[in-house]
């Protein structure tokens, strides 16, 4: 390196070390806001103050995309102010989220995309302990898987769903990944595969085509699967790097997914009605006559009012023999005009609707 290449290189460095200073600066300044913002909300001693709000975060979030015309890519940029905005909000008010653990999880992995890592943890053995954490207020709020692009809807979730008096506050989409994992070296030396039952169906033909010879058994979570395989070299897990890290196992073979484009969406729940966002989603239940035509009425109300339909998933139900129950998602806040018209009358035309939450649409893709 010549000399006024060495020279050119401190001057990079030193604009870099000019730019962080100012960074740093201005973090500090956006954590005193915050600050302010919370004694601001806790004046005249009120104690149910409502600190996290996912219709305040999104907006920030699609500013921070739509900004954003620089060498980072959007999800990365966001990425990043996701992570100021956890540590900030942690000076206001730390929250507690509960969801499916171990840690290592998948539904790990969502907490701290969707919260941020300064977001306190609670790891629960089930989808139903993550509900039951929140409506007992040990948790402020839980992440619940909901669906699978490639397995479906997640039963248990749904279940849920049904009965529980918690709204969704928020939606996440993490690209699923998955490994087969041991502290044996090879394939062949492993007995028995563990994982949750959606992972497995995920890699059902993986499984079979390159170890056929396996016993297979489904259990709470991957992360468990992990934990389970780091005490029995017969074992093989299937769940992600971080989990194989964390466990101290051997990645034997990655992206063992049968579908490239895995990925599954996660759903936050909490007790506070999300005020909208400019960009939202609206889920409901409902189960109507099982006569001709029933369902399509349903839905009209939602096409005569231009309003986009992005999810519709029917199960039987567990009242009536061949009834069924559908879940529905359409796109707007059931504050928007229209959208309460919709609804109203969707609840005129069927025998069961239950109003699950509106909540911001996701801005990281």
């Amino acid at each position: 390196m010549s000399q006024a290449e060495k020279e050119r290189l401190l001057e990079i460095r030193n604009e870099i070390d000019s730019i962080d200073a100012e960074i740093q600066t201005l973090i500090a300044r956006r954590a005193e806001c915050a600050q302010q913002v919370a004694h601001a909300k806790t004046q005249g001693g009120q104690v149910d103050v409502v600190f996290y709000r996912p219709e305040r975060e999104a907006q920030v979030l699609r500013a921070v995309k739509e900004r954003n015309k620089s060498l980072i890519s959007d999800n990365e940029m966001m990425r990043l102010f996701r992570e100021i905005m956890s540590v900030c909000l942690a000076l206001e008010q730390p929250i507690k989220i509960a969801y499916l653990g171990p840690e290592g999880s998948y539904s790990h992995a969502s907490v701290i995309k969707q919260f941020g890592a300064s977001a306190h943890t609670l790891a629960v053995s089930s989808i139903e302990e993550v509900f039951t954490a929140v409506e007992k207020g040990d948790a402020n709020y839980g992440l619940v898987p909901v669906e699978n692009s490639s397995e479906g809807a997640v039963k248990q979730t749904q279940q849920a769903l049904m009965k529980t008096s918690l709204k969704v506050t928020g939606e996440i989409e993490l690209v699923i990944h998955h490994c087969i994992m041991s502290q044996n070296e090879k394939l062949e030396n492993i007995k028995k595969v563990v994982a949750h039952t959606q992972a497995l169906g995920q890699c059902e033909h993986w499984l079979k085509n390159n170890m056929p010879w396996v016993e297979i058994e489904a259990v709470a979570s991957n992360a468990l699967a992990a934990q389970m395989a780091s005490q029995d070299d017969t074992l093989g897990a299937i769940a992600s790097e971080q989990a194989a890290q964390l466990y101290g196992l051997r990645v034997l073979e990655s992206h063992i997914e049968d579908s490239h484009e895995n990925s599954t969406k996660f759903w936050a729940i909490g007790s506070e009605e999300t005020e909208p966002s400019g960009d939202d989603k609206t889920a409901m239940i409902v189960s109507m006559s099982n006569k001709s035509g029933a369902l399509m009425d349903v839905l009209s109300s939602f096409a005569s009012r231009k309003i986009s339909m992005t999810r519709i998933i029917s199960v039987p139900s567990t009242d009536t023999k061949w009834d069924y129950l559908f879940f529905i998602d359409i796109l707007g806040h059931k504050k928007e005009a229209s959208v309460a018209e919709a609804l109203e009358e969707v609840k005129q035309k069927t025998s069961y609707f239950k109003l699950l939450g509106s909540f911001p649409t996701s801005p990281f893709s």
